[in-house]
């Protein structure tokens, strides 16, 4: 059986969160999926997997159903496939953030830098007066990232904001491009920078993964393999699978 993998989010405000929390982890259940799905007041943020039909389900009650009343119309939604189920368990856990920064000032649901189509990033990381950084924690980028990009070297995104304060400059860094694994943690990365003033903020639509998906790799600028956070471990162009490559490679040896 080959299982439908769907990564989301949406920065939205869910100030019922807590309530939602029981009947979306029921709605889950009912359809035998298994992840991990985040909920605060500032939105939704998860990985789901299962059969195709139950997540086709599940995309059609978060974005269409009685469940969240319309507030998901905006949701970054991504497919991808796995040959083994990549979760032991299903998660549906209440946070502080979707993805924790810890600025209140950074509040993508007012503000957030200019969204750029995975077809036009290599036009804009190009530009010799485009800084391209990567937003993703050290041992991500290690495992690839796009050519020319800066690397904060952070263990964790609550980081991010630290690097921003000492290495960028409003008056220097003119344009920013950044980009994550599906994109949301651009996006709250952007509404951080234009919060401390910088100009022009643009970031990766639907991250890595939607690149990797649309790019082909002859025209592609990204080196490595994108890690994903379930047991695949990474990605490749075309969203192949890697890792559990890698992984059934060291099986075979070790037999």
């Amino acid at each position: 059986m080959i299982f439908k993998v769907a990564a989301f989010y949406q920065f939205a405000a869910l100030p019922d969160y807590r309530e939602l929390r029981e009947p979306l982890r029921a709605f889950c259940a009912g359809l035998s999926l298994k992840g991990s799905v985040l909920l605060a007041q500032e939105g939704i943020n998860g990985t789901i997997a299962g059969a195709p039909e139950a997540i086709d389900a599940l995309a059609l009650e978060l974005a269409h159903g009685e469940l969240f009343g319309g507030r998901l119309d905006n949701l970054e939604l991504k497919f991808s496939a796995a040959e083994a189920m990549p979760f032991g368990r299903l998660k549906v856990r209440l946070k502080k953030e979707i993805v924790t920064l810890g600025d209140a000032a950074a509040d993508p649901t007012r503000r957030v830098g200019t969204y750029v189509d995975a077809r036009d990033w290599n036009a804009l990381i190009s530009a010799p007066d485009t800084l391209v950084l990567d937003t993703r924690n050290a041992f991500e980028v290690a495992m690839g990232t796009f050519e020319g990009a800066v690397d904060p070297e952070i263990k964790s995104f609550g980081q991010f904001k630290d690097f921003a304060a000492e290495k960028l400059d409003p008056a220097k860094h003119r344009r920013i491009a950044m980009f994550c694994t599906g994109g949301i943690r651009c996006e709250k990365a952007s509404a951080h920078l234009l919060a401390r003033g910088f100009a022009e903020v643009y970031h990766l639509k639907g991250g890595i993964l939607k690149y990797l998906e649309q790019v082909p790799e002859a025209q592609s600028r990204w080196r490595g393999e994108c890690f994903v956070f379930d047991e695949r471990v990474t990605l490749g162009h075309g969203l192949q699978e890697m890792g559990l490559r890698e992984r059934n490679k060291d099986a075979t040896r070790d037999e």
